[in-house]
């Protein structure tokens, strides 16, 4: 899979640079997404500006790994969807369930308040 990394100084932003991403990619996209649970920033936004088509197993392979970043206590937010990918995702009922936002600034903006959340509630 063709992405796009950019590292910033508390978070990094992937983006996928294929226009589909299909259920034969998820594997790939877990080793893309998953090591950043144990790198030193492991914040991620995902930027699905260049996504047209999302497979259903790849909505669903992404709406785990943001779920296993929560559990670790990181930030994934995914921004930026193009319609025909939201509506997938909403047919899937994952949009409910899911951080997104419409662009990357507002994805750095929730990665941010998500860290302020975790230090404040950290002694709880």
């Amino acid at each position: 899979m063709n992405v796009k990394i950019d590292t910033k100084e508390r978070f990094t932003v992937i983006t996928p640079l294929e226009t589909n991403i299909s259920a034969n990619m998820t594997e790939e996209l877990s080793n893309l997404l998953l090591p950043y649970l144990q790198k030193d920033i492991p914040h991620v936004v995902l930027n699905m500006n260049e996504v047209e088509v999302l497979d259903e197993a790849a909505g669903e392979k992404i709406a785990t790994i943001q779920q296993q970043f929560y559990e670790n206590n990181c930030s994934l937010v995914i921004c930026q969807l193009q319609p025909n990918v939201e509506t997938t995702l909403d047919d899937q009922q994952l949009l409910e369930v899911m951080n997104v936002t419409p662009t990357e600034s507002e994805a750095w903006d929730i990665l941010q308040m998500e860290e302020i959340e975790r230090e404040l509630f950290k002694d709880e």
